[in-house]
């Protein structure tokens, strides 16, 4: 499986360890499996880990897979 880039990378803030730079859809998927904080796996996150997997697949875009996940960042607060 062949990863698929995004056009720039998404800045995501892990607070207290920092923000993250996110320039995939298989880096995407690991902050979110691995580093998402549990209060915030809602819907938002459910749909950006599908997009980006579904992206991986070359079902979607990366430009919906970087969509999906800043929107799932911001509904999060995690926005950087």
């Amino acid at each position: 499986m062949n990863d698929v880039w995004f056009s720039e990378p998404v800045v995501i803030d892990f607070e207290p360890s920092g923000q993250h730079k996110v320039s995939s859809c298989f880096e995407a998927i690991e902050c979110l499996d691995q580093r998402w904080p549990r209060r915030a796996r809602d819907r938002a996150w459910r749909s950006a880990s599908r997009v980006c997997r579904d992206a991986l697949d070359g079902l979607r875009s990366p430009v919906e897979a970087r969509k999906t996940l800043r929107k799932a960042a911001k509904a999060a607060g995690l926005l950087g």
